[in-house]
């Protein structure tokens, strides 16, 4: 539980930090690539080679692929079509996905997920009274689909955590997860990056560098540690914990001016689903 505070301090100011001073300024994808490259710089020099089952390795590379790499590449272009407090409260789905992708994993199914999505959905509606525009339903989307691949992550790295229990320090292959969200940023990168969009002052470079070493580099590895140490109730809770954590930061500082009540409102329905979720679920995550 510890760690996963500890996170949530650090991602806070992430959210801010994207929206204020790299979105639309900086390429997203190279934005990405830079924090990829640089939390590998973390973990790469820990990383053994021999001794690691194939399954263990194969294992970390697809958790890094969709908890980082595809999950930040679309949480990246999310903003370019939502504000900051938008993206933090669209990201509350993402404990319905970690149930639902957990029962899948036990071949199971919790229907009360999907009713707390639905009224997660009212929520969001509320947010956006004055209408859904395309763009808002885009930066939607794009959200739901870091926010499953997040919830993927997180519940594949604790099975896979579970199943190769004792056989290698987690600090000796974490180095995977990075080399995983690389086999996805630097395509992307090659591919849809601009390069006339790359960082243009110091200010741009240290907030990579803050990111790609402590927010992600030591972030990851301590959320998806501490991920492994609680049940489902709190992953869920400690998942969402980010929002008001990260909206304080974002409308005390930078976004004063934000339509308060309406912001209240919607995200107080989207937590009410969250309480669905978590009140109403049978089953729980099991520790690994």
């Amino acid at each position: 539980m510890a760690l996963l505070v500890v996170v949530t301090v650090l991602w806070a100011f992430s959210f801010s930090l994207i929206g204020e001073f790299l979105a639309g300024r900086v390429d997203s994808d190279f934005a990405v690539l830079t924090r990829v490259l640089l939390g590998g710089l973390v973990f790469l020099p820990l990383l053994r080679w021999r001794g690691i089952p194939a399954g263990l390795q194969l294992g970390t590379l697809a958790v890094g692929a969709l908890q980082f790499g595809i999950t930040y590449l679309c949480l990246y272009r999310s903003f370019a079509y939502l504000s900051v407090p938008e993206v933090l409260l669209f990201t509350i789905f993402t404990p319905l996905y970690v149930t639902l992708i957990d029962d899948a994993f036990y071949r199971r199914f919790t229907p009360m997920a999907l009713v707390a999505a639905a009224i997660a959905t009212v929520g969001a509606g509320i947010i956006r009274y004055d209408g859904l525009s395309e763009d808002f339903i885009a930066g939607f989307l794009l959200l739901q689909l870091a926010n499953a691949t997040f919830a993927a992550g997180q519940v594949g790295y604790k099975h896979l955590m579970r199943h190769y229990a004792g056989v290698a320090n987690p600090r000796h292959t974490f180095g995977y997860f990075f080399l995983g969200a690389l086999l996805v940023a630097l395509p992307s990168f090659l591919i849809f990056g601009q390069a006339d969009k790359l960082p243009s002052t110091g200010l741009q470079w240290g907030i990579l560098a803050w990111l790609g070493l402590v927010a992600s580099g030591l972030g990851f590895f301590l959320w998806n540690r501490g991920a492994c140490e609680v049940d489902a109730g709190t992953l869920a809770i400690m998942n969402n914990a980010l929002v008001p954590a990260g909206l304080l930061v974002n409308l005390l500082i930078w976004n004063r001016d934000a339509d308060l009540l309406r912001l209240a409102l919607g995200g107080s329905v989207i937590l009410l689903s969250l309480w669905v979720n978590v009140r109403f679920r049978p089953h729980r995550l099991q520790t690994a």
